[in-house]
């Protein structure tokens, strides 16, 4: 060999093209996985802690971390063995622990989130998902990460070509991670789900591992223990339930926004988008009141103070079940309803479980996205675009309240429902409110007692409160008419600070983060009493186990 040649062997033989090509599709596979596992964890952790742009922040970071360590260690371990041995032995023990993910995951997340209950007093949810990501995800992914340097040490021939090969190397990571990207987001996890995701690239690694042991005629008996593990995981894994504490359960799956779950009992059915955190959607089966914050948006319609005999139009812009549909219908003639919800799976649950009605129609598009397109006037519009417990920043700046304003008429009334109330002047329903009252000439609020929502009514014109007192003759219903005579009493008028958020800059996930920390405080401070009492024998005593 010359000088310039680094004299690469592979088990003391030259490499040949065939087997560059094979530690090309080596590359090719990892980065398809790492990206694939990162989306996954994204899916695994959201039903617990959002999938807020704060936790997406851990994900990604804590990848990160683990890539560039993996980087160092795999470049050292390359350049003293350059056999791809050890480099497949280790792609093998990151499909074992990848495989294991969804048997193990959502138990490590729970045990954490205990944990931190009892141990953190602030910014819980970022200490938890940090926690959770760097036990489930640091490891499998530190394995990935020794893969590039490791390959660069194998596939170099020569210093004339070293450029080209690292080039063409990179290249191939970079197709499997585009490929890794969209493949899980739009067709592995709508169809069969994260856990089933998991497995799939979990396959795909060990397969990878086993036909370069089996070409080369090496015996290992990790990659036999890992064929085993597999198979296991599969059978318990593959089972979408990450609120295995639950019972009543009639539905739970994913779709391409959303972990998605259905609960019935007795008296009602429920949807909800996080397993921790919250009830969307309620449908009570005796045909009343829903005892939520729905019951105090019927208000609107009879604000916009609408005479005659000519329909009322309500745009909802995120339907949910569609209780709020069905309420309106339920209790006011001459009402037209049509909603706008990103998420068709969630549109078709509310047709089967809450039974929105088939003529009631519904846009599956982002709310916003929506009013740019549309010309239509509405008398209410009711906004309630929380994904699962998080406001989406595009539905909270003086832009988007805009966008609302325009398409109101003269005397139409926007209702929001503000899902994480507290009473800090410079919390995030004061922003909201400020913000809102940037564009609205009069704003109202009022509480939902036993909730942590409070609803909020805006429009241009003055004498809401006025026009809501007046219609209460004419409520048939009388459990509504309480209501409203109830609501009327206790609407406030707001006034506004200088809180404004804009496209530019609407800080709501750090505002959401306090609000459910002091939330979680509020929950916890009874067990955490117990426990400096009793200590863990108390909890075990009240919780019965």
């Amino acid at each position: 060999m010359s000088g310039r040649d680094t004299g690469r062997l592979l088990h003391g033989q030259a490499v040949s093209s065939a087997q560059k090509i094979y530690l090309y599709l080596t590359e090719f596979f990892a980065g398809m996985s790492v990206m694939a596992v990162e989306l996954g964890a994204s899916r695994l952790l959201a039903p617990y802690f959002s999938s807020s742009q704060i936790v997406w922040t851990i994900i990604i970071g804590t990848i990160m971390i683990a890539m560039a360590l993996g980087n160092i260690y795999g470049g050292r371990k390359a350049d003293r063995d350059p056999s791809p041995d050890r480099l497949y032995g280790r792609i093998v023990t990151a499909s074992i622990w990848i495989a294991l993910i969804p048997v193990l995951g959502k138990y490590i997340i729970v045990g954490i989130s205990a944990l931190m209950i009892f141990t953190v007093d602030t910014n819980f949810l970022i200490w938890a998902a940090f926690a959770a990501c760097m036990v489930i995800f640091v490891f499998p992914l530190f394995l990935l990460g020794t893969v590039t340097p490791s390959l660069v040490k194998y596939t170099v021939d020569s210093l004339d070509d070293n450029g080209k090969t690292v080039g063409a190397l990179n290249a191939a990571n970079t197709i499997g991670s585009i490929i890794g990207t969209f493949l899980p987001t739009f067709v592995t996890i709508p169809a069969v789900g994260t856990s089933v995701t998991f497995l799939i690239f979990a396959g795909i690694l060990l397969v990878l591992a086993l036909i370069y042991f089996i070409s080369h005629k090496i015996r290992s008996v990790r990659a036999g223990v890992a064929v085993i593990l597999l198979i296991v995981s599969c059978i318990l894994g593959s089972k979408d339930h990450f609120a295995f504490w639950e019972d009543g359960l009639v539905y739970e799956g994913e779709s391409v926004y959303n972990y998605l779950q259905v609960k019935e009992d007795q008296e009602q059915v429920s949807l909800s988008t996080n397993v921790m955190f919250g009830v969307q959607s309620v449908y009570r089966k005796d045909g009343g009141l829903t005892n939520t914050f729905v019951d105090y948006a019927l208000a609107a319609p009879l604000m916009a103070g609408r005479d005659g005999e000519e329909d009322l139009q309500v745009l909802m812009l995120g339907v949910g079940a569609g209780t709020y549909a069905v309420k309106c219908r339920q209790y006011f003639e001459h009402v037209q309803v049509e909603g706008v919800e990103i998420d068709g799976k969630i549109t078709r649950l509310a047709r089967n479980y809450f039974h929105l009605p088939d003529d009631v129609p519904v846009s599956e598009y982002d709310g916003r996205a929506f009013l740019n397109v549309t010309d239509r006037k509405y008398d209410v519009i009711f906004v309630d675009a929380y994904q699962d417990i998080t406001i989406p920043f595009q539905m909270s700046t003086v832009e988007f309240f805009h966008r609302v304003s325009r398409h109101l008429t003269e005397d139409g009334v926007m209702v929001v429902n503000l899902n994480m109330w507290e009473r800090n002047t410079d919390g995030i329903n004061a922003w909201l409110m400020d913000t809102i009252s940037c564009v609205f000439d009069h704003v109202y609020t009022v509480d939902v007692p036993a909730t942590t929502n409070c609803e909020l009514f805006a429009s241009h014109r003055d004498g809401i409160q006025e026009r809501l007192r007046d219609s209460l003759a004419g409520i048939g219903n009388v459990q509504l008419q309480d209501l409203m005579r109830q609501i009327s009493r206790s609407l406030r008028k707001y006034e506004p600070g200088d809180h404004i958020m804009t496209d530019d800059r609407a800080p709501v996930e750090l505002l959401g983060i306090r609000v459910i920390d002091d939330l979680i405080r509020q929950e916890v401070s009874y067990y955490r009493e117990l426990y400096d009492r009793e200590g863990i024998g108390g909890i075990r005593r009240v919780l019965g186990l």
